[in-house]
């Protein structure tokens, strides 16, 4: 079993249900048992669209699914919540994103998948959440808790949780 950190985000409908059930369809497409999920934040948009705030989160689970198989599962689940990729704006509105942040400590760089995600240190709504989990969690090197430290966390705050 592999152990990955796939983060979560979305900023079109309703975004905390999109995630309740998205997760569920992560576990029962990939038949991976979730190891531990974070708490949701709302967080500014990046890329200079004008949009809503995004809601962000991340998971842990444990897969026997190789890289490549898991991301086209990943692409699968955010079409059915309403994504696609061949028609949407760069850093704009979406229902939802899965993007796989690492995978045990595989390094992949291809076109369509770079492990771990290239950009993930530079994203606090990213690392936040991630920090909550898995705050000693070593990627490429660095500690959630180490990346969070040069990141401003501006604007991201807490959401409650559903009951």
């Amino acid at each position: 079993m592999a152990s990955v950190i796939i983060s979560l985000g979305g900023n079109v409908g309703d975004v905390r249900d999109t995630f309740r059930k998205a997760i569920s369809n992560v576990c029962g497409m990939t038949q991976a048992a979730l190891i531990a999920r974070s708490s949701d934040y709302a967080t500014p948009p990046v890329g200079g669209v004008p949009q809503h705030d995004y809601v962000n989160a991340v998971i842990e689970i444990d897969t026997d699914l190789d890289p490549h198989a898991l991301l086209f599962t990943l692409h699968r689940i955010e079409q059915k919540f309403g994504r696609n990729r061949a028609n949407e704006i760069q850093w704009g509105p979406r229902s939802l994103d899965l993007d796989i942040i690492a995978y045990d400590d595989v390094t992949i760089a291809k076109p369509e998948l770079m492990l771990p995600h290239p950009r993930a240190f530079e994203r606090a709504f990213v690392m936040v959440p991630l920090a909550e989990i898995a705050p000693d969690r070593v990627i490429a090197g660095k500690t959630a808790s180490e990346a969070l430290k040069g990141l401003s966390t501006e604007g991201i705050r807490k959401l409650p949780d559903l009951d």
